[in-house]
């Protein structure tokens, strides 16, 4: 993958962020969430492109293709910004719920288009753009091609370490993972002293709000701290810290999720209506850290038998996986019988 490929998808993805138009393949693109009617109008496109996912819940895709959404272009839905986050934000579906009728027409570069839901995702954004044709020069630009050479696990490196005792373990050394591009570290935390067992391994998504604030609307919180104590116990062990809020949706877009669970949606069906996966998370990331750390063979701390799979399709060795089991509370139990029952944790 080339640096140059990779540097232009950082471009076009902080272009996005900040309402800028940029070009993705044959694409001209705004973000929907960050334009202004001043940009639209210079844009000049009412079109719009969403994910697959939001299409199915507009009800844009039949059955055949709802079970591989891709993305979907609306031609003429949006003469204004306003109008294209009344389609675009769920969190609008109550107060405007009549949305069309929509035509439906051929994106004009479906690998770019798929390329622009990936940006979208990783710049933070809602999945959902106003488009037209290529028209003119672009100021930014990049191919399909050039966002999976800035997602490439290759180009993480560790980019610090230092001694850090920590409340589960006075032995411990945190190390810190950068890629040339990405503004987001991830890290890990080794705890105890190192020895020729496989270590206990927890990888831990960023949860702002169950690690730091501790939210009782999940169990991320408590999970961490009950990992770090495991492995001390282990008698060595570490913890991934996966800079992937939301299981890779992000931030603001979790908190999204959060709105629609209020309004009676579960987890799942809340990153639905959101234009998202259901998970979203690049485990390639783990299997790279753990690479870069010289651990091979891992004891994996889980309730969820597909994070064993996808390491184990990364190389990693999972000789056991060890589950782990706390306590619910009132605000996390729907929440926990999803993970269980549409996501097939073993709880």
């Amino acid at each position: 993958m080339s640096d140059e490929g990779a540097r232009r998808a950082a471009r076009a993805i902080d272009a996005l962020r900040r309402g800028w138009p940029l070009r993705v393949g044959t694409l001209d693109l705004i973000a929907v969430e960050s334009a202004g009617d001043a940009a639209l109008a210079e844009f000049g496109s009412g079109d719009l492109l969403l994910s697959g996912e939001r299409a199915v819940t507009l009800k844009l895709t039949n059955q055949r293709v709802a079970a591989a959404p891709g993305p979907v272009r609306l031609a003429d839905a949006a003469p204004t910004v306003a109008a294209g986050l009344a389609v675009a934000d769920p969190a609008l579906d109550l107060a405007k719920p009549l949305k069309g009728p929509f035509r439906t027409i051929a994106t004009g570069d479906d690998s770019a288009a798929a390329a622009a839901m990936t940006m979208a995702r990783h710049a933070g954004l809602l999945p959902a753009f106003f488009v037209r044709g290529a028209v003119g020069e672009a100021e930014t630009m990049c191919e399909a091609a050039d966002v999976a050479a800035l997602l490439d696990p290759a180009r993480l490196h560790i980019a610090a370490r230092a001694r850090l005792p920590v409340d589960a373990s006075e032995i411990a050394e945190i190390v810190a993972f950068r890629t040339p591009e990405e503004a987001s570290d991830h890290v890990a935390l080794v705890i105890g002293k190192r020895d020729g067992n496989p270590p206990v391994v927890r990888l831990h998504s960023e949860c702002l709000t169950g690690d730091v604030l501790g939210s009782l609307k999940c169990d991320c919180g408590p999970q961490l701290h009950a990992a770090l104590h495991a492995m001390a116990d282990a008698p060595w062990g570490v913890l991934l810290y996966l800079r992937q809020e939301g299981r890779g949706i992000g931030l603001v877009n979790k908190l999204r999720a959060y709105a629609l669970q209020d309004q009676g949606y579960d987890t799942v069906d809340a990153n639905l209506r959101l234009g998202f996966p259901v998970e979203a998370r690049d485990f390639a990331i783990a299997g790279r850290m753990l690479e870069l750390l010289n651990v091979p063979r891992i004891r994996l701390m889980t309730n969820n038998p597909e994070k064993v799979a996808r390491l184990e399709r990364e190389g990693v060795e999972v000789v056991q996986r060890i589950p782990l089991a706390l306590p619910t509370n009132k605000h996390n139990e729907q929440y926990l019988a999803t993970k269980r029952d549409r996501t097939g944790h073993q709880l």
